[in-house]
C-alpha cells in the first residue's frame, strides 16, 4: 500500500502526463493564434457555423442539446474581421445575423475609438448567413452613415431592388463598391483582396471566396461551394499559393441529415476534402482550416471521432478568436 506521499507523487506525476498530453494536442492552434509582430495585419474568426448558427433554431437533435450542457461550444454563423493594426482600421467579411454580438467580440479582441468602427463589409454571396446583419446598420438601430459594402454586381443589383435593403442605400446607411471576379482591389496600402467567383446555389447573386495579401502573408476565405469537381480551378492550386485557406465545411459526410436528399445542399464534404489532400506534403494540408459547420456536423464536439480523423489528416478546424497574420 502506498502512503499519503507516494500517492500525492502519482496524483502530481498523472497530472503532468495529461496536461502534457492535452497541450501537444492544442500546440499547432495555439501557435497559430499568436502574435509574433504588432503591427502584422491579421484575420480573427469571429464565428465558425453555417448560416443558421450552433445551436439552430428550432432544432431538437442530440447535437443542439449539448449546448445546454456545454455552451461553450457555441458559435455564430461564420464571420471574420480584417484588421490592421497600424491604420487602426477593420473590416467584417460577411456580416451575418449574429452580427451584434460578433461585433461586441471584435471590440473586446481590437477595441477602436469610433462606432460601429467598420470600414467595410465584404460578402460573398446571398444567402441569409452572410449578409442578414446589413439590416443592424439601418435607421432602426445603428443609424450608420455611408459603409462601404463591397459586394459582386448581382449582389448589388440584389441589395440595391429589394427592401428592407434598399432603403439601406437609398438612406446612404451604406454605400455599393462593386467587386470584379479576379479583379484586385486595395483596401489601404497594405491589404489587397481579390474575390473569386465559384460554383454554388446563385438563386439571387454570384458566389465569391477572397483571397486576401498583406505584407507577408496571404490566406484564402471560401465558406460556400460546390463540390470541388464543379468548379473549373482545382482548389489544390488556390491552397498552394497562399498561406492559410478557410474552407467551406459545411457537412462532414453524407450521414449527417437523414432523409434529406444531399444533392440539393452539394457542399464538398469533410471527408472528401481530406481524400482530394491527402496525397499533398504536410505543409499544405496544415494550411487548411474548415469553416462554415452545419449544426449536425460532428466536428464541431471536441474530441468526436471527427476531429480525430481531421487531426490525423493534418488538417484543422477554425476555433473562435483565432488569428492568422498577414
Amino acid at each position: 500500500m502506498c502512503n499519503r506521499n507516494e500517492l500525492l507523487r502519482l496524483a502530481i506525476t498523472k497530472c503532468r502526463a495529461v496536461f502534457l498530453l492535452v497541450s501537444s494536442l492544442f500546440v499547432a492552434e495555439w501557435t497559430f493564434a499568436q502574435s509574433t509582430n504588432p503591427e502584422s495585419p491579421f484575420v480573427v474568426v469571429l464565428g465558425i457555423a453555417q448560416d443558421g448558427g450552433f445551436p439552430q433554431a428550432g432544432c431538437q437533435r442530440e447535437c443542439c442539446r449539448l449546448i445546454v450542457t456545454h455552451p461553450g461550444l457555441a458559435s455564430g454563423p461564420t464571420c471574420l474581421a480584417l484588421i490592421d493594426p497600424v491604420s487602426r482600421q477593420r473590416w467584417m467579411l460577411e456580416c451575418t445575423p449574429d452580427f451584434p454580438a460578433q461585433l461586441a467580440r471584435l471590440n473586446e479582441l481590437f477595441p477602436v475609438h469610433d462606432s460601429p468602427g467598420i470600414d467595410g463589409f465584404l460578402l460573398t454571396h446571398a444567402h441569409i448567413g452572410h449578409y442578414a446583419g446589413l439590416v443592424h446598420l439601418g435607421r432602426e438601430v445603428m443609424g450608420t452613415n455611408g459603409i462601404p459594402v463591397y459586394a459582386m454586381p448581382r449582389m448589388q443589383t440584389f441589395l440595391r431592388d429589394n427592401g428592407p435593403w434598399s432603403q439601406l442605400v437609398s438612406l446612404k446607411n451604406i454605400e455599393l463598391r462593386e467587386l470584379q471576379g479576379g479583379q484586385t482591389i486595395s483596401l489601404n496600402e497594405r491589404l489587397k483582396v481579390t474575390p473569386i467567383v465559384v460554383p454554388h446555389r446563385d438563386e439571387f447573386s454570384e458566389t465569391v471566396g477572397f483571397e486576401i495579401s498583406g505584407p507577408n502573408r496571404s490566406m484564402f476565405f471560401l465558406p460556400d461551394i460546390d463540390k470541388w469537381e464543379r468548379w473549373e480551378t482545382a482548389i489544390e492550386t488556390v491552397v498552394q499559393r497562399v498561406d492559410c485557406a478557410y474552407l467551406d465545411a459545411t457537412f462532414f459526410d453524407n450521414s449527417e441529415l437523414p432523409g434529406r436528399d444531399m444533392s440539393e445542399i452539394p457542399h464538398p464534404f469533410i471527408v472528401e476534402t481530406m481524400k482530394r489532400f491527402q496525397s499533398m506534403d504536410a505543409a499544405e494540408r496544415n494550411k487548411i482550416r474548415f469553416i462554415h459547420l452545419n449544426h449536425s456536423n460532428p466536428a464541431l464536439v471536441p474530441g468526436s471521432d471527427a476531429v480525430r480523423q481531421i487531426r490525423s489528416a493534418g488538417m484543422n478546424i477554425a476555433g473562435l478568436n483565432e488569428r492568422f497574420e498577414l
